[in-house]
């Protein structure tokens, strides 16, 4: 499967998460339960509607609209976010992909900012790495699924040189760029490509040193995406039970004062590729 065209994709995730949002804030003072009587639906359906678990169709949208009253122009923008949502993005030919909501919202962010505890982050893998990597993590993985996520993940990187690309600041600790995956040659050059994209204008690369000792990020390895207003930013924590998607201020304000913590113990950005470089020459680059 070759790659996807994703620099101008507008994303249908965004788009749910701002047509659910607004839809919340219609609701006003009403109860879950006194809408979905209103409507003839179950509360779990209004609830999920509300919080994007469940795209809001057409013909939800023009009866929540008749309910709450809106004006033609609110209207007119209720239908138009409900159409963009249920548009398909380049993710979703993929037949077996566990993180469609974060593509979707990688896409639309103007800043992201990682923390990543263990392997090199997606945005800097090669091919052979990012294989080995998800390998590792799925010994028993169906090659065609494989090389599905293998494609999909080098794709993403399309947005990291694209035009109106995001800010990256990602946050590597050094026990990543120390780790042996999928064998020495491969971390050499794996190692020498973080190099090379650490020069790119808008990406910003530091290695949180052994030397920090115990962090607030020490067992954590999550991504804080922010958008232009009014879209709330979102954090992203992995684990492995599961992606978990973070919207509230307060949780925000918590990941991002852990990564300010990080940042300010990890070595700068030209300190860091020096301490990149001298690991690619362990590994014989």
């Amino acid at each position: 499967m070759g790659c996807h065209r994703v620099a101008d994709e507008r994303s249908p995730t965004l788009r749910r998460r701002e047509l659910a949002r607004r839809l919340r804030h219609l609701r006003g003072d009403r109860t879950i339960q006194e809408v979905a009587d209103s409507l003839g639906l179950t509360a779990p359906t209004i609830s999920r509607i509300e919080t994007g678990a469940r795209l809001a169709t057409r013909r939800n949208v023009v009866a929540l609209c008749d309910l709450y009253g809106v004006d033609d122009a609110v209207r007119a923008r209720l239908l138009q976010l409900a159409r963009e949502a249920s548009q398909q993005g380049w993710w979703n030919e993929f037949d077996d992909l566990a993180i469609d909501p974060l593509i979707g919202l990688e896409i639309e962010a103007i800043r992201i900012s990682s923390y990543e505890s263990s392997v090199i982050p997606w945005i800097f893998q090669t091919k052979e790495y990012a294989r080995a990597v998800i390998k590792g993590d799925l010994p028993l993985i169906e090659s065609k699924i494989l090389d599905e996520r293998v494609d999909a993940r080098i794709t993403r990187q399309q947005i990291l040189t694209r035009e109106s690309a995001p800010q990256f600041l990602s946050l590597v600790d050094n026990s990543a760029i120390n780790r042996v995956v999928g064998g020495v040659k491969v971390m050499s050059a794996q190692l020498l490509r973080m190099v090379e994209l650490a020069r790119i204008p808008n990406v910003t690369l530091q290695i949180v040193p052994f030397e920090l000792g115990a962090h607030p990020g020490l067992n954590t390895t999550f991504t804080i995406l922010e958008f232009m207003d009014p879209q709330p930013p979102v954090v992203y924590v992995e684990s492995k039970a599961g992606g978990l998607y973070l919207e509230r201020r307060s949780d925000f304000e918590r990941f991002e004062e852990v990564m300010m913590r990080l940042r300010a113990g990890a070595l700068d950005p030209d300190r860091s590729v020096r301490k990149i470089r001298e690991a690619a020459r362990n590994f014989g680059s």
